[in-house]
C-alpha cells in the first residue's frame, strides 16, 4: 500500500556531497536541483554565473520549497568557487560528456571524500577552465539518440550513484 506523505520521517544526516552550478538560467533547473539536494542528502548548492536564485517565484514552486531547507550560496565566479572548495578538500567531480570523461559507473569514491559535483547549463556545458581543474571528468552514458539529457536529471542520476558509493563505503544511510 502507498504511504501517505504525512508518514515520511526525514532523515537528518547529510552526505559530504555539495553541487556547484554554472549558469544554470531556468528556474525549473534550479529548483529542481534544490529539491534532489533535499531528498538525497546533498548539504550545500553552489549557484554561480547567471544561475537563477532564491527568492524566485517559479524556482520555489518547483522545489517546492526546498530552497529554504538546503543552504545555498551564490557567487559570480564558477572557478574561484571551485578553487575555494578544493582548497577545503573537495574532490572536483565534473558531470560532461568529453574525450577523456569516464562513465559514471567508474566513478571511485571512499569514506574519506568530500566531493563536489560539478554542472553546467545544457546549453554551454562546463568551462574548459573549469573541466582542466577537475579530479575527475565523468558522463552517463547516452544510450538514445540524443547526447545529452536535462540538467535536473542528470544531476539526480549522478547525485543518487554518488551517494549510493558514499553509503557502500560506510557513511550514514
Amino acid at each position: 500500500m502507498q504511504k501517505d506523505h504525512g508518514q515520511h520521517s526525514p532523515g537528518a544526516d547529510k552526505y559530504p556531497l555539495c553541487l556547484l552550478a554554472i549558469d544554470i538560467g531556468t528556474p525549473t533547473n534550479v529548483g529542481g536541483l534544490f529539491r534532489i539536494a533535499d531528498a538525497l542528502g546533498v548539504e550545500k548548492i553552489y549557484l554561480t554565473g547567471k544561475s537563477i536564485t532564491p527568492p524566485n517565484s517559479k524556482l520555489r514552486k518547483i522545489s517546492r520549497s526546498t530552497d529554504k531547507l538546503v543552504p545555498f550560496h551564490y557567487e559570480e565566479s564558477a572557478l574561484e568557487a571551485a578553487e575555494r572548495l578544493k582548497v577545503l578538500g573537495y574532490r572536483l567531480v565534473c558531470l560532461e560528456i568529453t574525450s577523456n570523461s569516464v562513465d559514471l559507473e567508474r566513478l571511485s569514491v571512499c569514506r574519506d571524500d568530500k566531493i563536489c559535483l560539478v554542472l553546467g547549463s545544457e546549453k554551454d556545458g562546463i568551462p574548459v577552465n573549469l573541466l582542466q581543474k577537475a579530479d575527475t571528468v565523468v558522463h552517463i552514458p547516452m544510450r538514445g539518440t540524443n547526447s545529452s539529457m536535462n540538467g535536473a536529471a542528470a544531476c539526480a542520476i549522478a547525485t543518487y550513484d554518488i551517494t549510493q558509493k558514499l553509503r557502500c563505503a560506510g557513511l550514514p544511510q
